[in-house]
């Protein structure tokens, strides 16, 4: 069967039509994707490139997990995959992941198409039954009435299927749903790059944290400053329950200028200035040692 049986009737099963699969999709697929279809577009300067790649994942009976990705090569006007590429590719992979294989193919459009079946059965000579899955672009989502359960990310995941029609056989696609799954090191990635990296240290990440609780401070003690003023004025109206626990918290500030705190505090932030010396003359003695041995 080619892709000319499919004409250009719809090639996704009405929603009636239901896929048996438990899909899973981690978020390096996510990632990888989205990073390929951003690098497509400024290297095209168009907003809809072409994207093709790969799937990688486990499968056991109806439950899937896609794990990696990666891209593909075509040939001549984007019709044609280059398997030379993707053997290499996949046998690359395979040596560095063995229990990963190749469960499908991604790309970018609305909804598949009868392009994209005749670009399906370019791969089942790799697998029987490869999945689809495609990355939405935003214009689609926003005008698309479709909706999957439990996520909004602009992903479909689809399943081959055949359907007949007037005694003729066609391949068609069935919408298949699928759950974020993300292990412990994932969700620590996926952190780690949403915070920008290996940029940051401890220390600085420390020091972040304390400047937020102090903002957090000083906004809530201005909208103390700002409910006294107005009430001063008489545009606010008396609360008692309020003006007994600022009371309380004015006449517990005296307590902080007493010379035992004066003494603790002075004495602990000694201790902080000495340890930021012995860490900077340690770095510094490090450094010393490895130029001492290089000459």
């Amino acid at each position: 069967m080619s892709a000319m049986d499919t004409d250009d009737l719809n090639v996704v099963l009405p929603s009636t039509t239901t896929s048996g699969l438990s899909l899973s999709l981690h978020p390096l697929p996510i990632l990888n994707i989205s990073e390929h279809l951003t690098r497509m577009k400024l290297r095209t300067n168009t907003n809809n490139p072409f994207v093709l790649g790969a799937l990688l994942g486990t499968q056991n009976g109806r439950e899937v997990d896609i794990v990696n990705t990666f891209e593909l090569a075509v040939e001549g006007d984007g019709q044609l995959v280059d398997h030379a590429f993707f053997t290499h590719r996949r046998d690359q992979y395979k040596q560095v992941f063995p229990s990963l294989e190749f469960i499908g193919w991604y790309t970018v459009a609305p909804t598949p198409t009868s392009r994209h079946i005749a670009l399906h059965e370019q791969f089942t000579a790799y697998t029987p039954t490869p999945l689809l899955l495609i990355l939405q672009p935003i214009s689609s989502v926003a005008s698309s009435n479709l909706t999957i359960t439990s996520q909004n990310l602009p992903f479909r995941a689809y399943e081959p299927s055949l359907e007949i029609r007037d005694r003729r056989s066609r391949s068609v696609f069935i919408e298949a749903p699928f759950t974020v799954e993300t292990g412990e090191a994932e969700r620590i990635a996926v952190d780690w790059t949403a915070k920008g990296g290996a940029g940051g240290t401890s220390l600085e990440s420390h020091l972040q944290t304390q400047r937020a609780a102090i903002k957090m401070l000083h906004e809530r003690i201005m909208v103390l400053v700002k409910y006294v003023t107005e009430l001063i004025a008489g545009r606010a109206t008396k609360d008692h329950a309020v003006l007994r626990s600022l009371s309380a918290l004015m006449a517990s500030l005296p307590a902080t200028e007493s010379p035992g705190f004066r003494e603790e505090f002075d004495t602990e932030y000694e201790d902080v200035q000495l340890t930021a010396y012995l860490s900077s003359l340690t770095k510094s003695t490090n450094i010393l040692n490895d130029v001492s041995r290089r000459w």
